[in-house]
């Protein structure tokens, strides 16, 4: 890949926490930091053929993503029932959600945000007690490192054309206390993330953090629901035939700012997979 980083971006790098050294250095080399099988981060105010793998029927980890052969009945009506949605239809039938206990505690259903033309979609885990009350994805600091991080792509939440990207979580409410997801409020959400793919068609899916990686390639990775996050990493996947690429969760980031350099990695691992389907 040839990544050329301007001043601009390396001010955001910057502000990331992420240094670049050497005159031309277009990726800079990972710190010693944590290894790959640093202990993911709990969710936050967070078109090719595919080869799918079998997908996992071991018994899931304590807070992992159920196998998608274990879908209740409940979840396959909502599948069913969103098929064919557009846009409008889909955002007002998630705020309406009444399909888990969920939907209780929430102030506000966080369907997502950004341009619903972009090509790239992020998908975070799930909204934190700042997402809840704004009704919007990934914000706060973890917020503003994600918005940096984009940025030094040249991209942005609020951006247009090539430079847009749309921002959704696995679920669209927030678990009480900021807990992590239960597998059947995941497999409850599935189906809504699902349909926002198929509606926005985008050409990469950047995954941030365990469950948002678990939940997209539950039906392509083998056991999955078992593998730490690291050693999903460095690699492309695909979800409904859209390249996946998997990184830290923003807020995993503030807590481990020496992993930073790594999500750099894979940010430009994203790049490189966006740029071989441009030809460029």
């Amino acid at each position: 890949m040839n990544l050329q980083i301007d001043a601009r971006q390396c001010a955001m790098l910057e502000e990331m926490g992420v240094k670049v050294w050497g005159p031309s250095a277009p990726t800079p080399s990972l710190p010693s930091g944590l290894g790959d099988d640093a202990p993911p981060s709990p969710p936050q105010g967070g078109k090719a053929a595919s080869s799918a793998a079998a997908v996992a029927v071991a018994r899931p980890a304590k807070g992992s993503v159920a196998p998608r052969a274990s879908v209740p009945l409940a979840a396959r009506s909502i599948s069913g029932a969103v098929e064919g949605m557009d846009w409008e239809a889909l955002e007002q039938a998630v705020a309406g959600c009444q399909a888990c206990g969920l939907c209780k505690s929430r102030k506000n259903t966080v369907f997502g945000f950004g341009n619903r033309q972009a090509n790239w979609l992020v998908v975070g885990e799930a909204p934190g007690e700042n997402e809840d009350l704004q009704g919007e994805p990934i914000v706060g600091q973890a917020g503003i490192l994600l918005d940096n991080m984009l940025k030094s792509l040249g991209l942005s939440r609020a951006g247009e054309d090539a430079q847009a990207v749309y921002i959704a979580n696995v679920l669209k409410c927030r678990p009480p206390a900021n807990r992590n997801p239960q597998p059947e409020e995941v497999l409850q959400c599935e189906p809504y993330l699902r349909r926002q793919v198929a509606l926005l068609q985008p050409q990469i899916i950047l995954a941030l953090g365990r469950f948002a990686a678990q939940s997209l390639l539950q039906s392509s990775v083998a056991d999955v629901a078992s593998l730490p996050l690291g050693k999903l990493r460095g690699q492309v996947h695909r979800y409904e035939g859209v390249p996946v690429v998997v990184s830290y969760h923003p807020a995993y980031l503030l807590r481990t700012p020496q992993d930073k350099a790594k999500a750099w990695a894979d940010l430009c691992l994203a790049l490189s997979v966006m740029q071989s389907r441009a030809g460029l």
